[in-house]
């Protein structure tokens, strides 16, 4: 399958971003959506557009290789510029040595080694010629081994790059950096509850881990109880059923979202449920189940599964209809 946001976690305090994409806005009086392109300088031709193609490796680097016309020049300090969007501290710019690989090509590589904090961040060209970074465009992008990519069980932090087309057209990857990790697999909703498959990357759990169910509401007390579940382990592998019933009873109004955690332990910081290893940078649109009527003392809910825009695992309580 070729098919994103930061999540923000203060204590058991939950935030899903609200926007998928925020990159400046076209002016009006641009038209229709573009790529972004650097201002003409005393009456220059813009310049060429550089397009990336993009090949992902099992173990989470990429490769960008992009076009280059043949009088192109570049200098010794050329390079791909990563820039986390709306970051800016030292480490929210990512320099990678650009250089010629063969005729009218130019490559750089993020090895899986360098960490990218979570969020979306932009790619640019830098050809060293004086001129600003300029915005690059999405190519072929070869990312067939992140499907089903399965890292080694005891790997303490799980790095994951997806590059995608903004919006605008132009290349980004999303990021997420995470130790441990609960990937999310099968899914099987019923009318009841939910099924819930997956794998544990980092952490072995202790006897007595649960699944807690929080609810994500607005002034909700932190110490407000979640809903809790057994856990059902073998080896790396989890499992866990989680009945709707608890989660209608405590319906308020509305649409109320319920984010999805792994307690391994006592005293040990929650991990939060999610699917990030494969080829699809952002789950919500691509993934969808559905949110099944369940009877409740306000009058039928529904209640079904859904990726945040973090490609975190959540449920949404639905109230009934004008409610």
């Amino acid at each position: 399958m070729t098919a994103p946001s930061q999540l923000t976690v203060t204590g058991h305090e939950t935030k899903e971003s609200s926007a998928i994409d925020q990159e400046p806005m076209v002016p009006a009086s641009s038209g229709p959506e573009r790529p972004e392109r650097p201002a003409e300088r005393g009456g220059e031709a813009a310049p060429v557009e550089l397009r990336a193609d993009c090949i992902a490796d099992s173990a989470g680097g990429l490769t960008f290789d992009l076009n280059a016309p043949q009088d192109l020049h570049t200098t010794w300090s050329a390079a791909l510029v990563l820039r986390l969007r709306g970051g800016d501290g030292v480490d929210d710019e990512v320099r990678l040595p650009l250089g010629p690989n063969g005729a009218g090509r130019l490559r750089a590589v993020l090895p899986s080694t360098v960490a990218l904090a979570e969020g979306r961040w932009n790619a640019y060209a830098d050809l060293g010629d004086g001129r600003d970074p300029r915005r690059l465009l999405p190519g072929v992008n070869d990312l067939r081994s992140l499907v089903d990519r399965r890292p080694l069980a005891g790997i303490g932090r799980l790095g994951v790059r997806i590059p995608y087309a903004t919006k605008f057209g132009n290349l980004a990857l999303r990021s997420w950096l995470r130790g441990p990790h609960a990937e999310a697999g099968d899914i099987r909703v019923a009318p009841d509850g939910m099924t819930v498959s997956g794998r544990l990357y980092g952490a072995v759990p202790a006897a007595g881990a649960r699944v807690e169910a929080r609810a994500r509401r607005t002034g909700a007390a932190p110490e407000a109880a979640p809903v809790t579940v057994p856990l059902t382990v073998e080896g790396a592998d989890f499992t866990f059923t989680l009945p709707y019933e608890e989660l209608a009873g405590r319906w308020e109004q509305g649409n109320e979202p319920w984010d999805l955690w792994l307690r391994l332990a006592e005293g040990v910081r929650p991990v939060r449920i999610a699917r990030l290893l494969d080829d699809v940078a952002d789950k919500k649109q691509v993934f969808s189940y559905p949110a099944l009527p369940v009877p409740a003392a306000a009058g039928e809910l529904r209640i079904g599964p859904y990726y945040t825009l973090d490609n975190d695992l959540a449920l949404r309580v639905a109230g009934p209809a004008g409610s």
